[in-house]
């Protein structure tokens, strides 16, 4: 089966080879829309293959196509559907031989955690918070709780409890200072993006990380953080008792 991909792969390339050649000699007109499409189709194909080829080497080449695919705007379901297996890649999505793992790709899964981030989209989203439940690296989960913080989005404080909870487990174990800090940052643009944050157990979770065994900077950007919401909530009642009196005016 990985023979045949990567053969499969390797027919597509020199096609595209052909393809860019017939396009250089005509490089004076534009592409037409099924040549544009072609083109599309011929790259979508080759990020789905590859990402899903045994080779470490090939899913990070899969990766460079897919951050030049979304620099050019393309953020389609093809995109989607490879960065979330590329996410879950030595996790879920699991290759054995002779009972050991061999397809455990930290750096894979961090850099689709960024890309993910870049999409901004709920699926992007979701993908995200089975990344931050599932994956045991800090390095993939302070990427993917960045992504969260890029993207904004929070519905029904699933995103804010997701960060919360892995927080809190490395916390009693193994505190992370990155981890804390990327946290600390998603919760200061998640209260931005969503008007505040009313869940006690985020409150709770910043506390754990100001009076921590965390470096000192950690901890006072955990204070600045409380202060931070402290401000943003009294700003929010405040407008909202003027609506108020204006209503009632």
């Amino acid at each position: 089966m990985e023979f045949k991909r990567l053969l499969m792969v390797l027919i597509t390339l020199i096609g595209a080879v052909v393809l860019a050649a017939g396009q250089e000699s005509g490089s004076d007109r534009e592409l037409s829309v099924e040549e544009s499409y072609l083109q599309e189709s011929i790259e979508l194909m080759m990020i789905r293959e590859q990402s899903r080829a045994d080779s470490r080497d090939m899913k990070l080449v899969a990766l460079e196509y897919i951050g030049d695919a979304i620099n050019r705007g393309n953020t389609g379901p093809e995109v989607q559907s490879a960065l979330e297996y590329l996410s879950m890649e030595g996790v879920l999505n699991k290759s054995r031989e002779n009972g050991r793992l061999i397809n455990n790709y930290p750096d894979v899964r961090t850099k689709a955690a960024t890309y993910l981030g870049e999409l901004k989209t709920p699926e992007a989203k979701k993908t995200l918070i089975k990344m931050v439940l599932a994956d045991p690296e800090p390095m993939v989960l302070t990427e993917a709780i960045k992504s969260l913080g890029k993207i904004g989005l929070n519905d029904n404080d699933d995103t804010i409890s997701a960060i919360s909870w892995v927080v809190t487990r490395f916390d009693v174990l193994n505190p992370d200072n990155l981890l804390a800090l990327s946290a600390l940052e998603a919760y200061e643009k998640l209260a931005e993006a969503g008007g505040g944050i009313k869940d006690p157990n985020v409150i709770r979770t910043i506390i754990r990380i100001a009076e921590g065994p965390y470096i000192k900077p950690v901890q006072e950007r955990a204070k600045q953080v409380l202060i931070n919401l402290r401000k943003q909530a009294v700003e929010n009642d405040r407008n909202k008792n003027t609506g108020n009196t204006t209503t009632g005016s």
